[in-house]
């Protein structure tokens, strides 16, 4: 009985199929009573590259444990993104994340992942292979994850466009 319980939870982590990147591991402290108290920050970015992502941060005394609380912290911000049939975004956008502006431009089949940074790490986990992308305004990793994490969820498709409009798709481009 135990074996089958083992294969149906097997069966259910390779589904699910999430891969992580740690985009920063940090030491940070805080000054309490007795000196000083140190702690690790981990940036994770989790995705399934098939249009879900988020961008998790976690804090603990060791830096494993900061990047366990920041996987189960990313995948309580997913979010799912529309993805065209180049492996694409549907169309230009921007994203603002804290002082990061986050600039993003649909490719041509081919192209691949031109961005940088933590940017690149969050194209790449959500699925997105053609796409051009650039960092604005801070080079700081959580806020240009932020912002591309910004960016995608805003992102609609033409479908969508035409359905809060009201018309059929063929007569969106009228």
């Amino acid at each position: 009985m135990a074996t089958g319980r083992r294969k149906a939870n097997k069966a259910k982590k390779e589904e699910t199929n999430w891969q992580e990147r740690v985009i920063q591991i940090r030491r940070v402290s805080k000054v309490v009573k007795g000196g000083k108290k140190l702690s690790f920050r981990a940036i994770v970015v989790v995705g399934n590259e098939r249009g879900q992502v988020g961008v998790g941060v976690g804090k603990a005394s060791d830096v494993i444990g900061a990047v366990k609380k920041g996987v189960a912290d990313g995948k309580k911000h997913l979010i799912d993104i529309p993805i065209t049939k180049s492996n694409s975004i549907p169309h230009p956008i921007d994203g603002i994340g804290g002082g990061a502006k986050v600039m993003m431009r649909p490719a041509a089949p081919g192209t691949g992942v031109i961005a940088g940074g933590a940017v690149r790490t969050v194209l790449e986990l959500a699925g997105v292979r053609n796409v051009l992308a650039k960092q604005l305004g801070s080079n700081n990793p959580l806020n240009n994850a932020r912002a591309a994490v910004n960016a995608l969820s805003t992102l609609r498709t033409f479908a969508e466009v035409a359905e809060d409009r009201g018309i059929a798709i063929e007569n969106l481009y009228i």
